[in-house]
């Protein structure tokens, strides 16, 4: 194994005993790539790593020292165009597997990646590009992506090579035939070319409600603050095939699909899907006989609209979900065809879980669970004082003026000042409310910006869309707030229906009747709208800030 050298206990006696003495130790210069991902092929040169495949028929296999071998050969390739420590590489891989190869050599060679989606447009790309200092950029052969990129490189001065993977392009270098005549052996870096933990190892683009999305810095010791979310929380098994859905230009693809797993010595099982279907999704999970799931909410509810009865996923022990909060009505319903439950789990792109269903204790459905033992969490009122219990608060990360702890992100990549605003006070608050019952379980509200104001009444969407969730009519739903001249706001439902419903004013008024029933008679929607679809991110939030922003402007029409 490979955990003991990192935690001095692995096994507790409760939640309390597990949030008083886990512990990490790490030397000063852990790397990923040689500490992990080689350590581990030098064990068990048959060990499996990753299982892969796609909806049109490819599946490959690797051990730990296929990725071992490969990642050196990439290595040398990526040294020979002239990357190097510090030198930033952005990635928009999909799930291809090469991205799992990519990764760990530009970690072996200190260089510092930035994942990103392929819904990226030339302008993003730019501004990523030039905010960062990319050097280097490497693309699946999509005709969408790669158009973008061709169009965004004159407007990125530090941008010097692009590499595309899957099919040759002309005018790109080719992952495959580049790295076939390279070295399979590189020696660690020593010197000052070495990695020290809080050298930056991985950026992610964050958006927020206001200006362009934030860079988000982690060090090198941040994988190791996975191995909570990895063994604690998804309860991955060594040797036995996990699978987190995830599009590689997400951070949950690093909570999920690569870091606490390997370290753990799980399989990652990874399906790159062209687009999300349920029952190929299902029908996968099912072949495969992975042990461990996780998925965002959304992609459990449409799973829900599928015979899940007719797929035998007796094989998988234990299913978690975080990106959005749970339902308590999807959990039952899946509980019933399953007899296994879904574990909540909460964070941010900035760290690693954050809140979870832990092993230790019953879970309360509709719940995020209690406190990772890596951080100090409290609840604080806008004047930075902790609230009681009952009271709704922000989630704040306490502790952290000296050093992060693991897994919590260094600061903003080129931006000094806000790292001193956001991280050198003395706590980093996440702008996520919640509140904590009796019993230490922590309940969701929503972003700051997401809660609505009705006439003094704070409504936290998730607790409406929770009430909306239980009627037979919906598939899914999103709680904004729209203004109101007297109200200041009230409770708007953007809803899908379930087929075989149809959009009317009589539904409309039993939707809101049912939410007065089931939750206070205050939080009903006033307004409700019927569309097709939710806008969401690639990896299944709901863009509640689209809505809201849409409403807002078609406002500024009327009034104009």
């Amino acid at each position: 194994m490979l955990l003991d050298r990192y935690l001095p206990r692995m096994e507790f006696d409760s939640y309390e005993d597990f949030k008083k003495n886990y512990t990490v130790v790490y030397p000063d210069n852990f790397n990923f790539g040689f500490d992990i991902v080689d350590e581990w092929a030098k064990q068990d040169e048959t060990k499996k790593a990753l299982v892969w495949c796609n909806d049109h028929d490819e599946e490959k296999v690797f051990t730990f020292k296929d990725i071992s071998l490969l990642s050196n050969k990439a290595a040398n390739y990526f040294s020979s165009i002239g990357i190097g420590k510090g030198d930033v590489v952005m990635m928009i891989l999909r799930r291809r597997w090469e991205y799992w190869v990519c990764a760990v050599a530009l970690h072996k060679l200190g260089a510092t990646i930035i994942p990103s989606t392929l819904q990226l447009t030339k302008k993003d790309i730019v501004y990523r590009g030039n905010a960062a200092g990319v050097k280097s950029i490497v693309c699946v052969n999509d005709d969408f992506v790669i158009s973008q990129v061709e169009k965004a490189m004159p407007e990125i001065p530090s941008l010097k090579t692009r590499t595309v993977v899957g099919e040759p392009r002309d005018g790109w270098n080719f992952f495959e035939a580049e790295i076939e005549d390279k070295s399979d052996k590189f020696e660690r870096p020593q010197g000052k070319a070495a990695t020290s933990w809080n050298d930056i190892m991985l950026v992610y683009f964050t958006s927020g409600t206001e200006g362009m999305p934030k860079m988000i810095q982690h060090n090198f010791v941040h994988p190791l603050g996975h191995i909570v979310t990895a063994k604690y929380w998804q309860r991955v098994q060594e040797n036995k095939l996990h699978m987190s859905v995830s599009d590689s230009g997400w951070a949950k693809f690093g909570w999920g699909k690569i870091y606490g797993q390997w370290i753990c010595g799980a399989v990652v099982f990874a399906y790159d899907m062209d687009k999300f279907v349920p029952a190929r999704l299902l029908e996968k999970m099912s072949r495969y006989r992975l042990t461990t799931f996780c998925a965002p909410p959304t992609m459990y509810r449409f799973m829900l609209l599928e015979d899940v009865a007719s797929y035998d996923l007796s094989s998988i022990k234990h299913y978690a979900t975080a990106g959005e909060p749970l339902n308590a009505e999807v959990n039952m319903k899946w509980q019933r065809l399953t007899g296994h439950n879904i574990y909540q789990g909460f964070g941010q792109s900035e760290g690693s879980v954050l809140l979870a269903d832990f092993q230790w204790d019953d879970i309360k459905v509709g719940s995020s669970g209690k406190p990772s033992p890596i951080y100090d969490l409290r609840l604080l009122d806008n004047f930075g004082k902790e609230v009681p219990d009952g009271e709704e608060g922000s989630i704040c990360i306490m502790g952290i003026k000296d050093k992060p702890p693991v897994g919590l992100f260094t600061g903003y990549y080129h931006n000094p000042g806000m790292t001193e605003e956001k991280l050198h006070g003395s706590c980093y608050n996440t702008c996520d409310m919640a509140w904590r019952d009796s019993e230490g379980y922590y309940w969701f509200v929503g972003r700051n910006d997401d809660v609505i104001k009705c006439s003094g009444y704070r409504i936290g969407p998730f607790e409406v869309e929770s009430a909306l969730i239980e009627h037979d009519a919906v598939v899914e739903c999103a709680i904004t707030g729209v203004p109101d001249p007297v109200r200041g706001q009230v409770v708007k439902a953007t809803i899908v229906l379930k087929k075989g419903y149809e959009p009317s004013e009589a539904l409309k008024k039993e939707l809101q009747n049912h939410v007065k029933r089931t939750t206070a008679p205050y939080k009903y929607p006033r307004v409700i709208e019927f569309v097709d679809e939710l806008p969401k991110t690639f990896s299944g939030k709901i863009k509640r800030a689209q809505i809201r922003h849409e409403d807002e402007e078609a406002e500024r029409v009327r009034d104009n």
